[in-house]
């Protein structure tokens, strides 16, 4: 099973001999970018730059005007050479599912708190954009978590992770951790979360996990809220296949869901077996250390 991490080459999309412009799908999030005025910016300055811009049909109403192509959103997708979310990490993780499938490459236009995966701040915009339109930029390759349960009754691809949590937080539960059919540990918390090198900035940092190289071919279980004064966070090799148990005389339902989705609910017993997914987000990035510089800025300083 082959396994995507580290950093990609240079990426230039498209060459000049056919004189075919770049064409970038903006995926704003109207509640953050109220009355589309990062929307409209950010499409001005791709266009400045030679871009054609592209956008879902049912943004049209709101931007009757603009020199935008709005077409179904399948179409403007396929049609894509990259894709830009304007919002937050919320944003693009929603985005993300669509831009993997198709595997176009996406850059996030930061309008949240923290923005440790839309990484273009808004005064940013004219530097960066005017990279993507002209393909000065490389991509960070970033696994992902693909994770099963319920006897393929719940499949889930992760960008930042997976958890098991119960449905009541009035007290703990137990939790086990198998590597490749082994038993490894037993987690006595308020639940467990297994989280990609991108997702150890999330989730898992609040519950007190290691900060991961994005870059690196591993990912990470850690227990929320553990009942024990001897827990640590396990970091386990890419390679490697886990089963996480929410043990049978758990008081209460046990739930699993990856990056905040809509959750499925195990059985007494039941577990999800997660294993590095073979395939990759691929994320706009204008630095070799723009994971380390996120950490320094957006983190530390808060």
């Amino acid at each position: 099973m082959p396994r995507r991490f580290g950093k990609c080459v240079a990426f230039r999309p498209f060459d000049n001999e056919d004189d075919e412009a770049m064409a970038v799908l903006l995926y704003p999030n109207p509640l953050k970018d109220s009355g589309f005025a990062v929307t409209r910016r950010a499409a001005a300055i791709l266009r400045e730059n030679g871009s054609t811009v592209l956008m879902g049909e049912a943004f049209q109403p709101s931007l009757q005007g603009e020199d935008i192509c709005f077409l179904p959103p399948a179409q403007a997708l396929a049609r894509a050479d990259q894709v830009v979310t304007i919002g937050g990490d919320g944003t693009l993780l929603r985005a993300s599912a669509e831009c993997i499938a198709a595997g176009k490459p996406v850059l996030g236009i930061n309008l949240g708190r923290t923005g440790f995966l839309a990484t273009c701040e808004v005064g940013e915009l004219p530097q960066k954009l005017a990279r993507l339109a002209t393909g000065a930029f490389t991509l960070e390759c970033r696994g992902l978590l693909q994770a099963e349960a319920g006897a393929g009754a719940w499949q889930a691809t992760a960008v930042n992770d997976i958890l098991l949590y119960g449905a009541s937080r009035l007290h703990p539960m137990d939790y086990s951790v198998y590597c490749d059919g082994t038993f490894v540990c037993r987690y006595r918390s308020d639940g467990v979360i297994a989280a990609t090198p991108t997702g150890s900035t999330a989730y898992s940092l609040s519950a007190g996990g290691p900060i991961l190289d994005v870059v690196a071919p591993v990912f990470e279980v850690n227990a929320i809220c553990a009942h024990s004064v001897n827990t640590a966070p396990l970091v386990f090799s890419a390679s490697r296949r886990l089963t996480l148990v929410a043990e049978a005389e758990n008081r209460d339902l046990v739930y699993v869901c990856a990056d905040s989705n809509p959750p499925f609910a195990l059985e007494p017993g039941g577990g999800v077996e997660i294993t590095t997914a073979t395939t990759s987000l691929h994320l706009v990035s204008f630095g070799e250390a723009a994971q380390f510089e996120a950490i320094e800025n957006k983190l530390k300083r808060r």
